[in-house]
């Protein structure tokens, strides 16, 4: 279903900066305000511009949701608060595997989307007791 997915540019910016918080504030309870402000901040001024970004396009012509991607590693996967389990995360997840895409990180305090990635031929084959930035939110390594 690649033809409902587009590549997203600097101008897509401050729309997915939206997707990804109205996601995490209905994702990620163990985030406090002050976290979901700073990484915001941080998604604007530096990990958008890291990764090829890809946006799901619902039947209305908007985006419903994202997925960053940096050779053949998912960097981020976001779908709006409002079209979470309706097919828009499968469908990037599986446009991502057609481009190579092997392996994923996830918070482990996100048991939901854990769930999600195995359902989709994911393993675990490793831990980390802190994020990238040092946080006390341990990331899980997937691989296919």
């Amino acid at each position: 279903m690649a033809d409902d997915i587009r590549r997203c540019g600097k101008s897509d910016y401050l729309l997915l900066a939206g997707i990804w918080e109205r996601s995490v504030r209905v994702t990620h309870s163990f985030l406090s305000e002050a976290d979901i402000v700073s990484i915001r901040e941080s998604l604007m001024a530096d990990c958008f511009q890291t990764v090829e970004l890809f946006g799901a396009v619902g039947a209305d012509g908007s985006l419903t949701g994202f997925i960053g991607l940096s050779g053949r590693k998912i960097e981020m996967l976001f779908i709006d608060s409002m079209w979470i389990r309706h097919g828009y995360g499968s469908r990037l997840i599986d446009f991502a595997i057609a481009r190579g895409a092997l392996s994923v990180d996830v918070n482990e305090q996100n048991p939901a989307a854990l769930k999600f990635y195995l359902a989709k031929g994911f393993h675990m084959i490793s831990r980390d007791e802190v994020d990238d930035c040092g946080r006390p939110f341990p990331i899980l390594h997937l691989f296919m």
